[in-house]
């Protein structure tokens, strides 16, 4: 009996969808003026989540404790969807599109052989942090939704990932999220109540005592 190795059980994605891939690099070769903007949005562009995650929180101070539940779960759910994201790379093992599709323009470094392509953290992330914050604000989390989807294109756009890396990582970010603040919004209110009498009560109300 033979058996596979690694390289021949990995998810083979240029076969999936290599040529919409290329398409969206070829079109990154021929627009210059947004390589640079798109690169840096790409790799520090979480940090608006973070902001917006901040601007909610300020925000549910004021509202009831269901709402602070769900600000509160929001990390919580961006870290669990990252590391199911995470636990899913290690099973499909799909190399980065720079290794399957080397002559493609690329506009962030190649990574190295273990860091797999299938699905896209910086995506995964993204789409968690929009759809919680959709379950506390439908203004902040429609500006996340947003902004998660430009960082998907971007990833792409990039050369970092193929585009079904981003589709899954959306999803994968977006089923966590939901599953983990419904169910904060479920079971945590009561917990947040016993942080609004005791010493954490102003980062959790602006209500006096």
């Amino acid at each position: 009996m033979t058996t596979s190795s690694p390289a021949t059980e990995a998810l083979d994605g240029a076969a999936i969808d290599g040529g919409l891939y290329t398409d969206v690099t070829d079109f990154a070769r021929h627009t210059h003026w947004l390589n640079g903007p798109a690169a840096a949005y790409s790799a520090y562009g979480t940090g608006l989540f973070a902001l917006l995650l901040l601007v909610a929180w300020w925000r549910a101070r004021r509202q009831g404790s269901t709402a602070m539940a769900a600000v509160l779960a929001t990390p919580f759910a961006v870290v669990l969807a990252y590391l199911v994201n995470t636990g899913i790379k290690s099973v499909f093992e799909e190399p980065r599109p720079c290794r399957a599709l080397p002559h493609d323009f690329l506009i962030e470094a190649c990574p190295a052989p273990d860091d797999y392509a299938f699905p896209s953290n910086h995506t995964t992330v993204a789409f968690a942090f929009a759809v919680a914050l959709l379950l506390v604000s439908r203004w902040l989390g429609s500006v996340a939704l947003l902004a998660a989807v430009a960082m998907g294109a971007s990833r792409v756009y990039v050369g970092a990932h193929y585009p079904h890396d981003v589709a899954v990582g959306a999803l994968v970010g977006s089923v966590v999220a939901l599953v983990a603040v419904l169910l904060a919004r479920r079971f945590a209110p009561a917990l947040v109540d016993r942080l609004r009498g005791g010493a954490l009560r102003p980062l959790v109300t602006s209500q006096p005592s």
